[in-house]
């Protein structure tokens, strides 16, 4: 299979699948005479991985780490659940950063008139000040 065929059945874009070639995510493709890359089912299969794994949130080091999983044939699937599960903590922390931020900024949006004054108690706040700022 050339680049374009590759790209289309993982969904990638061919400037994709260099990087992670780049990279050292998936395993070199061979290469013809006239050094166009010829993929396998093998790379094929990690390709649609690394979509697959970055789509959920995998990071490039966590990524290289499931193809290398993939191609590994004595791995445990209990090694791929820990791995999978410590990703879930991750999103999950993040969510409470993120609905902390949420609530923070309907705080200050709660606090500000929105009118055409040039007081403005979000830029103040944010600006780490403590009483409304006068124009001169």
């Amino acid at each position: 299979m050339n680049i374009s065929e590759v790209a289309r059945k993982t969904g990638l874009t061919s400037k994709a699948i260099r990087f992670y070639e780049e990279k050292g995510l998936v395993t070199p493709p061979l290469r013809s005479d006239n050094g166009y890359r010829t993929y396998s089912a093998k790379q094929l299969e990690e390709l649609t991985l690394l979509r697959q794994a970055r789509q959920v949130g995998f990071n490039l080091d966590e990524c290289r780490e499931m193809v290398s999983l993939l191609n590994d044939p004595q791995r445990h699937s209990a090694d791929v659940k820990a791995r999978t599960l410590e990703k879930v903590k991750e999103i999950e922390e993040h969510i409470e950063q993120l609905t902390q931020m949420r609530l923070r900024l309907l705080d200050m949006a709660a606090s500000c008139p929105g009118d055409d004054s040039a007081d403005c108690p979000i830029i103040n706040h944010l600006a780490g000040c403590c009483s409304t700022r006068k124009p001169a």
